[in-house]
């Protein structure tokens, strides 16, 4: 596993915006935005790989990890 698999991605619809949204939680405030949802998360994957070895190169601590924290079932709980 290599440590972009340690963030959650997500990739949403924007009414307001009429495009989809890409964002990583936790690691970075912001994203991305396209009309194409794969390539928003594409996209939104190069950015993560990009801030990531950002973090090494200045030798500073990774947040936490987000993924397998399974949100969606947290969600469920709260609607």
């Amino acid at each position: 596993m290599n440590e972009t698999n340690r963030y959650v991605k997500i990739v949403e619809w924007s009414d307001e915006d009429q495009c989809f949204i890409g964002s990583c939680p936790g690691l970075f405030y912001g994203g991305c935005h396209g009309d194409n949802e794969q390539l928003v998360f594409a996209e939104l994957c190069e950015i993560v790989a990009d801030t990531i070895q950002t973090y090494q190169q200045e030798g500073k601590n990774l947040p936490p990890a987000t993924a397998n924290k399974d949100y969606a079932n947290k969600m469920l709980n709260v609607a």
